[in-house]
């Protein structure tokens, strides 16, 4: 039973926790209060010379929003999405219950979009989006068929994002038009053509041959069904998919987002979180339902996010050398007749960010791109093994595998495509466990590795 007082280990009483809960319904009280009098004090203010258009006046002065601090909030009766199902209906789509004079969060904390509901928050505030907008999603149906897979519902297999989070538009358009809710697709499935600079080089080296198919044309130009996922977290599933309590990962959630998420811990029947962080996104060469189909062979690129290599070019290390890689070898396995799969994560230095990720001592860990939720994509395509696996990392090998998916061959990056510049960082990462089938230095080999100085070249 626990003790009212301090835990002699220096751990956080019941009473702690009690007050502090005290704490954060007293401040979301005045909130609400101060959320409702400046709603008032706006709509009285408009200047008259310069008023708003119709369009982007709000309904009502009521607030538009709903502080969710009680399980016995009023109008809030959150329903538990159903893991182990693979129907709609019963593991129900993310949904925020939506009327003219609040929003309620009826099955999810935070918001749609992530990160970027922040922008929403700001357009809505300066009144360049009227807050009662609805989308219209006309003309915006998966453009390829994916799914269902009996990995869907496993609850072991997909706790990080919405299996039906393509399609609940279409799947509750009733609930949508005769309850007056808000429900959002969480993943979008479309069709596009990529052009890469270095791609064209690649058909002028051989590398890639134009079949019309999937290498269009002598420009490198291909084909791709591209599949872009926002996270959508099952909380007691990603408890265990990391071995913790769950109540230790919502309280952690809760103090590492600046308590910006108050029902993290005041609403324990409210089980799915949306994380204000990056998605990712699938990029399919070939036809996408050979992904699933275990007598075609599949050749896998999983990418984390590198701006400075992969966007603007920089030679210190080999993120886009890999991710062009990745791509050709994905090109040539859809060209003969297997699928090829590039999945790029938003996890910018290391899921660091670009301020520290270059030193351990600012960030105190060196990676935080903890690869145990990253599996779900897999599981999501309907993928049950992996033939060619070009990665070097031990760490997305070992999520990949532990979740049940062989990998049979494992691909490192050709000494040809390794930038001089970037011997440091590759050499580091085999000398510290990365793959390889090739030499693994010793510590004082390692030491004398170095890259061009700044003072070396010419500016």
């Amino acid at each position: 039973m626990a003790s009212s007082g301090s835990g002699a280990d220096g751990g956080v009483s019941m009473a702690d926790v009690l007050q502090a809960l005290k704490a954060i319904q007293e401040g979301q009280s005045r909130l609400a209060t101060e959320v409702e009098n400046v709603s008032h004090r706006v709509d009285a203010l408009t200047p008259s010379a310069q008023a708003p258009s119709p369009e982007l006046t709000r309904a009502s002065p009521t607030p538009l929003a709903g502080i969710s601090t009680s399980p016995i909030q009023s109008g809030v009766t959150p329903t538990e999405p159903d893991a182990g199902n693979t129907t709609p209906t019963t593991r129900e789509a993310v949904k925020s219950g939506f009327t003219s004079r609040i929003i309620l969060t009826s099955r999810s904390n935070a918001a749609h979009g992530g990160s970027y509901s922040i922008y929403f928050a700001l357009a809505v505030a300066s009144k360049q989006l009227n807050v009662n907008h609805r989308p219209d999603f006309t003309n915006t149906e998966p453009a390829a068929n994916i799914g269902p897979f009996a990995q869907w519902g496993d609850p072991k297999k997909i706790v990080a994002m919405d299996p039906w989070g393509h399609l609940p538009t279409w799947l509750f358009a009733d609930i949508i038009e005769k309850e007056n809710v808000d429900i959002r697709p969480t993943i979008a499935i479309t069709k596009a053509h990529m052009k890469l600079p270095e791609l064209e080089e690649s058909v002028r080296a051989g590398r890639l041959v134009p079949d019309g198919k999937v290498c269009l044309n002598s420009e490198g130009e291909l084909a791709v069904t591209k599949f872009a996922v926002e996270p959508v977290w099952y909380l007691p599933g990603v408890a265990e998919r990391f071995g913790i309590d769950e109540g230790v990962l919502r309280r952690s959630l809760f103090e590492h987002t600046g308590g910006s998420y108050p029902e993290l811990i005041t609403r324990n029947d409210i089980k799915v979180f949306l994380p204000p962080i990056g998605g990712l996104t699938v990029y399919c060469f070939g036809d996408p339902a050979k992904m699933s189909d275990e007598s075609c062979r599949l050749a896998l690129r999983i990418h984390d996010e590198c701006n400075g290599s992969d966007v603007f070019g920089s030679d210190i290390c080999t993120c886009r050398p890999y991710l062009i890689y990745g791509i050709e070898e994905a090109v040539k396995e859809a060209q003969n007749g297997g699928s090829g799969v590039v999945i790029y994560f938003r996890k910018e230095g290391r899921a660091l960010g670009e301020v520290t990720k270059r030193t351990e001592n600012i960030a105190g860990v060196k990676d935080m791109r903890f690869q145990a939720l990253m599996p779900d994509i897999l599981h999501w395509l309907g993928i049950k093994k992996i033939d060619r696996m070009l990665s070097m990392s031990n760490m997305k090998y070992d999520a990949i595998v532990g979740q049940g998916i062989p990998i049979h061959e494992r691909v490192e990056l050709p000494e040809e495509l390794i930038p001089a510049d970037s011997r440091v960082e590759i050499d580091a990462k085999i000398t510290a466990g990365y793959f390889t089938t090739g030499h693994r230095m010793t510590a004082d080999e390692l030491k004398a590795v170095q890259g061009r100085m700044w003072e070396d070249i010419d500016h």
